[in-house]
């Protein structure tokens, strides 16, 4: 039994996220899976306040915990959280940044990685990361298939008037266009 965390904007949340998300929980038994909105992210900006990217990350992923990541570094809420040796699930893109998170090493001490990996992402990109951190045997690659959506660019189709039919889960696409989010109509 595992307990996950997955954090992110989820400005809109689309289909890869759901994916990830979901080969994270059938490759390590995930028993429990807490989706963490981010407040405010400290590497991105963000289009929507945190309670509608709430609501749409809950219509995403209906069966799991959604809730607001208060903390603006994943450090800090792993030392604010009493969360038991979870597993931080993480893209293999942010993997490759994993050197400039706040304390890293704290983090592997905290907790596991489990990194998708997608074919055709080089190899060698994430052995040189693993080579540079005291704890290797704390991060766990996983395969998933490659999904193209973007967050940004699901932003800019809405905002043009194009649908999201098959980009983000049907709840997520519906909740858009009810509420008018990113420009849709």
């Amino acid at each position: 039994m595992e307990l996950a965390l997955f954090g992110g904007a989820f400005d809109p949340p689309h289909v890869g996220h759901v994916a990830v998300a979901r080969a994270a929980k059938e490759q390590f038994d995930v028993e429990r899976l807490i989706v963490l909105v981010a407040e405010q992210p400290a590497h991105k900006e963000v289009h929507l306040p945190v309670e509608a990217r709430v609501e749409l990350a809950r219509a995403a992923f209906p069966d799991d915990d959604v809730r607001v990541d208060p903390y603006p570094r994943t450090i800090d809420l792993l030392r604010a959280e009493s969360f038991d040796d979870p597993l931080f699930v993480i893209g293999a893109d942010q993997f490759c940044d994993f050197l400039s998170w706040e304390e890293p090493d704290a983090v592997l001490e905290l907790a596991q990685l489990a990194v998708a990996t997608r074919p055709g992402f080089p190899r060698d990109r994430l052995d040189a990361v693993l080579e540079q951190i005291r704890r290797p045997g704390r991060v766990r690659f996983f395969a998933i298939e490659p999904i193209p959506a973007a967050s940004r660019d699901l932003r800019g189709l809405a905002a043009a008037g194009a649908p999201l039919t098959g980009l983000v889960p049907d709840a997520v696409w519906q909740l858009i266009r009810e509420q008018g989010l990113y420009g849709a109509s």
